[in-house]
């Protein structure tokens, strides 16, 4: 079993309070949970208003495909979504035998 894991660090756009961070957190989530099939969340940075943490997390077979699904979620975040941008991506992948 392999466990993969990636954390994004996102500068937002025009947003001016946490009530408008979270309409455009929420959708966004919500497309990288359908479109990976990955565990999301916001995992940092929830008490600033232009910054926030993403984390996304996936269990698989094959360190291929874990590799391809944190990948598929780098590109949609850093290539789809012009109004955000991406400061920088840790991930880790680590298999149960570790």
């Amino acid at each position: 079993m392999w466990i993969g894991w990636i954390e994004f660090d996102i500068l937002l756009g025009d947003v001016r309070s946490l009530k408008e961070k979270r309409s455009v957190i929420r959708p966004l989530l919500a497309e990288l949970s359908r479109r990976t099939e990955a565990a999301v969340a916001e995992v940092g940075a929830q008490d600033l208003h232009r910054r926030t943490m993403l984390g996304a997390s996936v269990v698989a077979a094959h360190a291929s495909h874990v590799r391809d699904v944190l990948d598929q979620a780098e590109r949609l975040l850093a290539e789809q979504h012009p109004e955000i941008t991406v400061l920088s991506a840790r991930r880790g992948l680590h298999s149960s035998e570790d």
